[in-house]
């Protein structure tokens, strides 16, 4: 699977979607970019006359990149479903610096397993300085959808 391929089949679109190239990919690890665009709408809010970007959106990118890139790269490999579905199981990431708008980040990703539609990966995101922004762990599900857009077991 190319990596253009991944980033076709995320499920998230603009202003959601935090990934902006896949680097590197294989069956264990992957890395990827993305940069904070000075006008997300995020911004005008976190904070007055200091933006930066909340932790939320810094886990959503990581989760984004590091593991449903990766998932999608594995479930390709299995030949699986083309209409994969992900949720988020658990998440915990330190913080370690912020991102102000304008800033590219890349995030690496290492699969600590893949099983019963589960993905576990320990993630990192650095800054262009080559600095931790934040590390942790990020988990998540991963299932086909129907054709009534469902995941199999009908939720």
């Amino acid at each position: 699977m190319k990596r253009t391929e991944i980033i076709a089949q995320l499920p998230y679109s603009e202003p959601f979607l935090f990934v902006d190239e896949v680097l590197a990919v294989s069956g264990e690890n992957i890395s990827g970019t993305y940069t904070f665009q000075k006008n997300a709408f995020f911004y005008k809010g976190h904070f007055k006359n200091n933006p930066v970007t909340p932790g939320v959106i810094l886990t959503e990118c990581m989760a984004q990149l590091g593991l449903v890139c990766l998932g999608i790269y594995l479930l390709g490999k299995e030949k699986s479903s083309s209409n994969p579905t992900f949720a988020l199981s658990s998440t915990e990431i330190d913080f370690y610096l912020p991102v102000f708008p304008g800033e590219k980040v890349t995030v690496f990703s290492e699969k600590k397993y893949f099983r019963f539609n589960k993905l576990k990966c320990e993630v990192k995101m650095l800054n262009a300085n080559n600095e931790i922004v934040a590390s942790g762990i990020i988990s998540g599900m991963t299932g086909p959808l129907n054709p009534k857009g469902e995941t199999v077991d009908g939720n």
